[in-house]
């Protein structure tokens, strides 16, 4: 069979297929897209008692719930993927945050990055950790994370964060002590998109090759017919 047999038999089907069933992407696995990360008002106090006084922000946002103390927002170099087999399956990647807060008008920290540190073992805490990339580019706070979180395949809540300073924020302070104080909670509220499987992307693919060798082999047969007019 030519190849141009093949195209039009080809573009046939895929058109018969496209008409009566549409591909339907299904996928578990999820990318956080945009969103606010807000910090409680608690933080600020217990801060204060360590000799932490917030005097200053920039380009933060309205916090959620606004009765919060300052939010977040999620910015478009997040590449943060995670499962909804099996409840919230972290897989890879970071939140990443624009944003800063100011400390006794000297230190100031933001633009933070929430991700996956390997190896922490800080009693209590879920390995998952609170970086700041503004000033110091270190790890502030290892995170707690709650159960269960809430997902409803468009958006993704995680209330409840507990924040627990680092060690690596703890000798910055001058204090190895305050390591693993609870310094307030977080909360994420975050938009997602569904990440295509493999399976899907392969599909899709297909009948893109499919259409373009349709149109392909409606040229060759419009250049025939001028060629022999």
């Amino acid at each position: 069979m030519r190849f141009s047999q093949f195209a039009g038999i080809l573009g046939c089907t895929t058109a018969a297929f496209m008409s009566i069933a549409p591909i339907q992407v299904e996928a578990a696995t999820f990318k956080v897209i945009s969103g606010v990360t807000s910090i409680d008002r608690d933080h600020e106090d217990i801060l204060r008692n360590i000799g932490l006084i917030l005097t200053g922000t920039n380009q933060t946002v309205t916090p959620i719930p606004n009765n919060y103390l300052v939010g977040f927002s999620i910015d478009s170099a997040t590449n943060f993927t995670f499962s909804d087999e099996g409840g919230f399956t972290p897989l890879s990647g970071t939140i990443e945050h624009t944003g800063t807060v100011t400390f006794n008008d000297q230190i100031t920290v933001g633009e933070f990055s929430i991700g996956f540190a390997p190896g922490r073992t800080l009693p209590d805490a879920s390995g998952f950790v609170l970086r700041d990339t503004f000033s110091l580019n270190t790890i502030l706070f290892d995170l707690s994370l709650p159960e269960p979180v809430a997902f409803d395949g468009q958006t993704l809540t995680i209330p409840d964060v507990r924040l627990l300073i680092s060690p690596e924020f703890a000798n910055i302070l001058g204090d190895p002590d305050l390591t693993g104080l609870f310094a307030g909670t977080a909360r994420i509220d975050a938009q997602v998109a569904a990440v295509p499987e493999p399976d899907s992307v392969l599909a899709v693919l297909a009948v893109g090759a499919a259409l373009l060798a349709t149109r392909f082999y409606k040229k060759n047969s419009e250049l025939r017919s001028q060629n022999s007019v």
